[in-house]
C-alpha cells in the first residue's frame, strides 16, 4: 500500500465551542487525544493541521507535528489540499482526514478507510458508513445518507431518507424493516493528486443544495468508495452535551484499563 498521511484539520474557532480542540479532557487538550488515536493506526505520518498557533503550542509537549496552515479556508478538504502540497507529497500518497473533534476515533477505522481506497485504483476518495436502525434517524436531515452500487461506489449523498421506499414511506413508518438504509460517517481518504484538482473547483449546485463537500467530487466524475465501518464509530464533539458524554465514557474506558 501507497504511503498514508493523517492529516487532522484544527480551526480555533467553532460557533457552539469555541477553542474546542483546547477543550480539555481528563488533564489533556481534545486534540492531542485525537493526534494520539492517529498515531495509533498504521499511518506512516500523522499532522495536526491548524489556523491558531495557540495549538500549536499546547501540542509541542507531545512533540507532534504540526503545521500552522492559511486561515481562510472555506473547508477541511482545502486545508487538506494545502498541507500536501506543502509537504509535496506523491500524487499517488493517501491522506486520510481525521476530524480534530473525534477524540475516540478507532484506529481500525483510519487503517480501514485508507485500505479501501488502496484497494480501488479507480476511486480518488473512499470513505465509511454503517446501517441506520431506526426511522428517527432516517428521518433527520443533520445525519447524512449514502446509496452504494453493487462495487461500494457511492451513488448519491443526502440528508434525505434515501432510499425512498415508495409503498412502506407512504405514510412514516414506525420500525425500519430491512438494513437498506446507510449512515455516511465522515471519515475520508484521498489521493493526494485529486486533493491539488479539488480546489480548482467551484461548488458544484447539488453540493450546495445539500451542503455536502463530497458531491462536488461526483460532480468531476470522481469516484469514492465506501465500506461498512468494521466497528462502531463513537460521534465527535459539536456540543457541550457531546463534550460531557464523550468525558464520561473516556473515565469509563481508562477505569477499565
Amino acid at each position: 500500500m501507497s504511503d498514508v498521511v493523517v492529516v487532522i484539520p484544527a480551526r480555533y474557532g467553532s460557533s457552539r465551542l469555541p477553542g474546542k480542540p483546547l477543550l480539555e479532557i481528563h488533564g489533556e487538550p481534545m486534540i492531542a487525544r485525537v493526534w494520539r488515536r492517529a498515531c495509533q493506526s498504521r499511518a506512516t505520518r500523522v499532522v495536526v493541521a491548524t489556523d491558531d498557533a495557540r495549538i500549536e503550542t499546547a501540542m509541542r509537549p507531545y512533540e507532534a507535528e504540526v503545521m500552522l496552515t492559511e486561515r481562510d479556508h472555506p473547508s477541511g478538504t482545502d486545508r487538506l489540499a494545502e498541507v500536501a502540497a506543502r509537504l509535496d507529497l506523491d500524487a499517488d500518497t493517501l491522506v486520510v482526514n481525521v476530524q480534530g473533534d473525534e477524540p475516540l476515533i478507532p484506529a481500525s477505522l483510519i487503517d480501514q478507510v485508507a485500505r479501501r481506497l488502496a484497494d480501488d485504483a479507480s476511486a480518488s476518495i473512499a470513505t465509511l458508513a454503517e446501517p441506520i436502525g431506526d426511522v428517527e434517524t432516517l428521518f433527520n436531515p443533520n445525519v447524512v445518507k449514502v446509496v452504494r452500487d453493487l462495487y461500494g461506489r457511492a451513488l448519491y449523498f443526502s440528508r434525505a431518507p434515501v432510499p425512498w421506499d415508495r409503498e412502506g414511506f407512504a405514510q412514516r413508518p414506525e420500525h425500519l424493516e430491512t438494513d437498506a438504509w446507510l449512515r455516511h460517517i465522515g471519515l475520508y481518504a484521498y489521493r493526494a493528486g485529486f486533493l491539488a484538482e479539488y480546489v480548482d473547483w467551484l461548488p458544484s449546485p447539488l453540493e450546495q443544495l445539500e451542503q455536502l463537500e463530497q458531491l462536488r467530487a461526483m460532480h468531476h466524475g470522481h469516484r469514492i468508495q465506501v465500506a461498512l465501518a468494521s466497528e462502531a464509530h463513537p460521534a465527535g464533539v459539536d456540543t457541550q452535551e457531546d463534550l460531557d458524554r464523550v468525558r464520561r465514557l473516556i473515565t469509563e474506558e481508562e477505569s477499565a484499563t
